[in-house]
């Protein structure tokens, strides 16, 4: 059983609604489109996003393993100071914005690499989002569109109530429920 299998109650469910996000969230990805995964585990996004080159990286040893075993393009390396051989049309950055030493210069090396968007969440219990749409925009990206995120990690739904909780996401009830749980997918981009 991979990380993956083991972090998500269900990871079909979680990881799908996830890329979806990153696929539609901010500027939309289109096939052929290379997606940098910044600390992306066992690379197990990789299956959902259907047409993008994936491409991983990870600090753990035993994650690019287990991304490779899955047959991802996955290396080792530090999201604080990687950066690409060429550009990429996006990077994401989940559940791993916490690790950056310096949130700022994390945004700023991205913005170097980064065409399209990147894609991260954030917990507005742990994180002002005014500080870190200011940090984007110091970073260069000028655009932060948000969307709720009301997928559990830790238990499986039925499909009528993961369908619900997905519709809430679009509702003014998503502020409520954020202030007790849950996170928002962000997808920061400059204007086009």
């Amino acid at each position: 059983m991979s990380w993956t299998e083991t972090a998500y109650a269900d990871p079909h469910a979680y990881l799908a609604h996830r890329a979806e996000l990153t696929l539609s969230l901010g500027p939309p990805l289109e096939p052929g489109d290379t997606l940098l995964d910044l600390a992306c585990g066992d690379g197990g996004l990789a299956g959902h996003l259907p047409g993008i080159h994936y491409r991983g990286v990870d600090s753990s040893p035993a994650m690019v393993q287990s991304a490779r075993e899955r047959g991802r393009e996955v290396v080792l390396g530090d999201l604080n100071g990687y950066e690409p051989a060429e550009p990429v049309a996006a990077t994401t950055c989940f559940r791993a914005i916490y690790y950056a030493k310096d949130r700022l210069g994390l945004f700023r090396r991205i913005a170097g690499y980064t065409e399209k968007k990147l894609v991260f969440d954030l917990n507005p219990r742990q994180y002002r989002i005014d500080d870190v749409r200011a940090d984007l925009r110091r970073a260069g990206f000028e655009q932060l569109d948000l969307r709720p995120f009301f997928s559990p990690q830790r238990f499986s739904l039925p499909d009528f109530a993961a369908s619900t909780l997905h519709a809430l996401e679009r509702t003014p009830v998503a502020q409520l429920l954020l202030r007790f749980r849950f996170s928002y997918v962000c997808a920061a981009s400059r204007y086009r």
